[in-house]
């Protein structure tokens, strides 16, 4: 399973990142390019543990059982709820935020398992660093698809 932690996969997804424009257009969903690069980017801080957020009773109750599904082979289905602190509805700068997603995944790959938080996933609670790796690509990989990257 890919991971943000392995280099072909980080240098993968930041390649796909830089081949997006402001012109990119969006296969569903209601995010412009520039909201999901800063959508992304709070995903990637959260992971990193510069953010966090409380797990939710919801997802006391089934982020394990989700998780495994998310973590699977399975792609991850179109329009599926975010944590209200992830939801970007502000226009934002493109170079910007293009320049932070880059720079996120960056320090998140590059610092490795022992810069990963050991906060829980606000839904899926408590995950490995490789757990938080393996999501981070897999949801990199969702929303770079997303946009035909």
């Amino acid at each position: 399973m890919q991971n943000l932690f392995e280099a072909s996969s980080s240098k993968e997804v930041r390649n796909r990142i830089a081949a997006l424009s402001p012109k990119s257009e969006r296969q569903w969903g209601s995010m412009s390019v520039a909201q999901m690069l800063a959508h992304c980017s709070a995903w990637m801080e959260m992971a990193a543990g510069m953010t966090s957020q409380k797990q939710s009773l919801l997802g006391r109750l089934f982020g394990k059982l989700a998780k495994r599904s998310v973590l699977g082979t399975e792609p991850i289905r179109r329009n599926m709820p975010t944590d209200k602190s992830l939801l970007i509805s502000d226009e934002r700068d493109f170079a910007t935020e293009q320049r932070r997603l880059l720079d996120r995944v960056e320090q998140f790959a590059d610092g490795g398992p022992e810069l990963c938080t050991t906060h829980p996933h606000s839904f899926f609670g408590i995950m490995t660093p490789v757990e938080w790796a393996t999501m981070g690509y897999r949801h990199l990989d969702h929303h770079l698809k997303q946009f035909g990257a």
